[in-house]
Parts: C-alpha cells; sequence; structure tokens
C-alpha cells in the first residue's frame, strides 16, 4: 500500500550523525577518556606489530631490530596523530602503519642488490626504504598543501564517495576472517564476545553507565588474552607447526626480552638515507593509493566524529599533514608510512566517542609506551588472531558509514545504479584478478625488467578503495552530468554549503585551527 503524501519520513537524511554520545568537540570526563584514549592505542597495536613483524626477518634484522622498529612507529604514529588532530584534519583520526605501503616495501627489500651478512643488510635496506619514503612524501605535501587535492575533492558528490567510503572498510575483508582462522580457537572467541559484549550486553545489563558498550574492546582483549596465555602456559602448543605457534602462543613475539627498558627513537638511527630513483616513484604511486583511500577514511572519521561534512580545504590541510606524516616516517626510520587508521575510525562507531581530545590522549600512550619499550612490548605481544577479530567489527563499521551517504542520493535512479554497481563490482572483481595473479604467480600481471614500473601498475589495482573510487569518480563527474535533475539524484547540494569553509558555520566549531592559526593559515 502506497504511503499517505503527508506522512512524515520515518528516516530523515542527515549531514550529522545523531545518536554521538560525544562528538568532535566534547570530550568525555576526563577518567573515561583516558580509558577510552588507551583503547585507542591497543587498537592501532595491530598493524603496527603485524606490518614490522613480517618486515623485519625479511630485512634480516633480529627481534631486538624489530622491537626497535616498533618503538619507532609507535612514536612517529603518536607525533603524526598529535599534529593531524591539532592542525591538520582537526578530526579524531589516528594516523598509524598501512598496508598500502607493504607490497612496495618488500619489492625493495627483495631487490637483490644489498650485502648477505645481515646486519648489514638490514641497515642498508632500511635506509633505502626511508629514502624512497622521504621522496614519496612530497607527493602528498605539494598536493595537500597547495590546494591541488582540494580541487579534487570539490567534485566529489554523495554518490562517488559511496564507493570510495564503502571499501575503503569492505575492501580490507582480507585482514579480518582469515587472519582470526590462524589461530581459530582464539581468534573467534574474541569476535563472539566483543560481539556479545558491545550489541547483546548493554541491553541485558542497564546500568546506565554504557560501561560495556563503551569499552567492549578492553573486555574482549583481557579476557581472551588470558585465555590465551592460559593455553600456552598449559602446553597446548607445545609440538604444533611454527606458524601455529606463531599466531597462538603468547610468548613468540620475542618482543619483551628485546625491547629496551627506555629508548627514544631519533632521526637517521640507522643511518644516512640511501635514494634510488625507481624505488621512490613506485613508492610515490603508493602514497597515491594511499591518499585516496585516507581520503575516504576521512570522510569516515567525520561521520562517527557527527561532525559536518568536510571542507575540501579542510581536507586538503589533512591530506598535507599527512604527507608530513610520511616525512617523518622516512627520518625516523619505521618501515612503513602513515595513513589513517581503519580500524580507529571503525572504533568510533563502536564506543559511539567521537572526541578528538580521546585521540589525542591515545597519541600521548603511543608516545609513552614507545620510549618505555618493556611495557609497550608486553602489549605488542598480543596474538594476531586477536586483532583480527577486532578488525572484522571496524572494518564492517566503515564499510557501512560509506554505504549510509547513499540516504542523499537518489536510489531509483538508473544512472545511480549503474554507476554504484559498476565501481563497486570493478573495485572487488580488478584487485581479485590482480591478488590471484600475485598468489599463484609470485609476481603481479604486469611483469617487466623494471620492478619500479611493475610497482607502479600492480599496487594501484590491487586496492579495492582506490578502483571502486577511480571509477565512481569518473563515472560520476562525466555520465551525463548536464541533464536536469542529476545534480539532486546524486546528492550534490547536499554539500553544496560545504564547498567553502566559511558557508556553513558549524565548520568553523569543527575545523577551525587551534591558537587563532586560522588568521595566517586561512582555510578557504
Amino acid at each position: 500500500m502506497a504511503a499517505k503524501a503527508d506522512e512524515p519520513q520515518a528516516h530523515i537524511p542527515k549531514d550529522q550523525l545523531p545518536n554521538i554520545a560525544y562528538c568532535i568537540t566534547s570530550p568525555p570526563p576526563l577518567p573515561e577518556a583516558i580509558l577510552l584514549g588507551f583503547q585507542h592505542f591497543l587498537v592501532m597495536l595491530g598493524a603496527s606489530v603485524i606490518i614490522p613483524s613480517a618486515l623485519v626477518p625479511q630485512m634480516g634484522g633480529t627481534n631486538e631490530e624489530k622491537a626497535k622498529v616498533i618503538q619507532t612507529l609507535l612514536f612517529v604514529a603518536g607525533i603524526n596523530t598529535l599534529t593531524q588532530t591539532l592542525f591538520g584534519s582537526r578530526l579524531p583520526a589516528v594516523i598509524g602503519a598501512s598496508y598500502t605501503f607493504v607490497p612496495t616495501t618488500i619489492s625493495i627489500i627483495l631487490a637483490g642488490r644489498f650485502s648477505d651478512d645481515p646486519e648489514d643488510k638490514f641497515k642498508r635496506i632500511m635506509r633505502a626504504i626511508q629514502g624512497s619514503l622521504i621522496v614519496a612524501s612530497t607527493l602528498q605535501i605539494v598536493l595537500g598543501f597547495s590546494g591541488l587535492w582540494k580541487n579534487v575533492a570539490r567534485l566529489l558528490s554523495p554518490l562517488s564517495a559511496v564507493p570510495l567510503v564503502a571499501m575503503v572498510g569492505f575492501g580490507l575483508y582480507e585482514l579480518g576472517f582469515p587472519g582470526v582462522a590462524k589461530c581459530v580457537e582464539i581468534g573467534l572467541p574474541e569476535l563472539i564476545i566483543l560481539v556479545f559484549v558491545s550489541q547483546y550486553l548493554p541491553h541485558v545489563v542497564h546500568s546506565g553507565k554504557h560501561l560495556f558498550d563503551r569499552f567492549a574492546v578492553v573486555f574482549a582483549i583481557v579476557i581472551v588474552w588470558i585465555y590465551a596465555h592460559l593455553l600456552t602456559v598449559g602446553g597446548a602448543y607445545n609440538g604444533k607447526p611454527p606458524k601455529t605457534q606463531a599466531s597462538c602462543r603468547t610468548d613468540r613475539a620475542g618482543l619483551i626480552d628485546a625491547a629496551p627498558w627506555i629508548r627514544v627513537p631519533y632521526p637517521f638511527q640507522w643511518g644516512a638515507p640511501s635514494f634510488d630513483a625507481g624505488e621512490a616513484f613506485a613508492m610515490m604511486m603508493a602514497a597515491f593509493v594511499a591518499l585516496i583511500e585516507s581520503t575516504g577514511a576521512f570522510m569516515a572519521v567525520a561521520r562517527y566524529a557527527s561532525a559536518t561534512h568536510m571542507p575540501p580545504s579542510v581536507l586538503s590541510r589533512g591530506v598535507g599533514w599527512q604527507g608530513v606524516g610520511i616525512l617523518i616516517a622516512g627520518l625516523f626510520g619505521t618501515v612503513n608510512a602513515a595513513s589513517v587508521s581503519v580500524e580507529n575510525a571503525g572504533l568510533l562507531a563502536l564506543t559511539r566517542v567521537g572526541s578528538r581530545r580521546v585521540v589525542q590522549i591515545s597519541a600521548g600512550f603511543m608516545i609513552f609506551f614507545s620510549i618505555l619499550g618493556k611495557f609497550g612490548a608486553v602489549f605488542a605481544s598480543i596474538p594476531a588472531p586477536i586483532f583480527a577479530a577486532l578488525y572484522c567489527l571496524f572494518f564492517a563499521y566503515v564499510g557501512a558509514v560509506g554505504l549510509s551517504f547513499l540516504q542523499f542520493c537518489n536510489l531509483n535512479s538508473f544512472r545511480t545504479k549503474f554507476i554504484l554497481g559498476f565501481s563497486v563490482f570493478l573495485g572487488l572483481s580488478i584487485p581479485q584478478y590482480f591478488n590471484e595473479y600475485i598468489a599463484i604467480n609470485g609476481r603481479g600481471p604486469v611483469h617487466t625488467s623494471a620492478r619500479w614500473f611493475n610497482d607502479m601498475v600492480n599496487v594501484p589495482f590491487s586496492s579495492e578503495p582506490f578502483v571502486a573510487g577511480i571509477v565512481a569518480y569518473f563515472l560520476d563527474n562525466t555520465l551525463h552530468k548536464r541533464d536536469g535533475g542529476i545534480r539532486k539524484d546524486r546528492g550534490k547540494h547536499w554539500w553544496d554549503k560545504f564547498r567553502s569553509f566559511d558557508i556553513d558555520t558549524r565548520s568553523e566549531e569543527f575545523y577551525s585551527l587551534p591558537f587563532n592559526l586560522n588568521k595566517y593559515f586561512p582555510s578557504v
């Protein structure tokens, strides 16, 4: 039966997400903010430990060097998160390790031009990675601070944002349950307990303090970590294959013994960076892919912080500071570069706390535990399947917020259906082809004698958000754009008031710089 014309809409589109407990500018009470900040620190530890643990041994590094790299990565992540929340986008975005840069880094490791001596090999590879990151950082710095990315972002509509933001979350599916299954007796209980504590328990136990839904991550990690440790000390994994022991045991990370008690990371700690033109170009392409992905992640963070849509100038400013973050990563030597942490964006949704203050406190934890190495190593020894279980929930939240932009679009339009379906399908299908080819043949479909050129093609087309976002952006801005009504179909009118910083007064509330710096760095 058709609804009556005068019946109100049940779900009215809103440019700010309702039901957020603490938005970007409203911090919770200090004790609660500290615990929430610590929870963000725990969540970002996953990538910060998994990536160096996979790369450093391939570089010839020992557990001691792995511990130092993890410390450095945490230290740099703390600095970059503080600068991003203070001077960049001003969003509660954690800037941490990125899986996007891993294929290019592995390509440098396998270059074959480094010595066989493990210690010398590790340092020489590290210097080569540093050099390529330093050069690659200029891409985001120039695009961001020059305002060029602002001009690109102005052409984004809610329709073209849907595939981009959705694939930022859903495109990381291979890091979810496949990681849980590496030690299913640990990962699956973590996933079940996390869902139960965060989604069901608050409706059973009416404490009125949001204890379970807001701190579900701490509850779930502590319970399963203790359980995993009991399995380890009880001998459950004695005699098991090395892969099983590495995934399941709580004492196989080798970090606690190797980490120094106190150590402050510093620039050029591995020596002077070395530069290779081809590797720099390849890393620059990885930085461009990370730029596309971070654009979607920034939009997800803004939504879950209950902020308004980011003015393009603010997004461009955030990209510029992210480029500075990659530069800092290159100077310090972290094996990896910085981008917006997708898992922490999902945590904002789980807790319904989008406070900037909370994320700044988490940056303090990153710096604190990176300097006090032994204490940080204890938390870094959490088994990887526990983090994979967290990813199942957090990446799903980010994917879902991408789909939520559909509320601004006309879903009865065949143009909308084509752009949405075609971009999402190619965003899944093309990377699947590239990743399958690499898994079967040990190399990408593009295979020439120039490794750097291979990486420049294979890396972007292995990224779901990159492919889906580029296809949707191109189609949305070229297909029947001048036809009447198309502007409303794509939802562009919803974002018109955010095209410039000073059109909507809420932009200043959420995104203006501190210390009256807008006077010197106007966002226009």
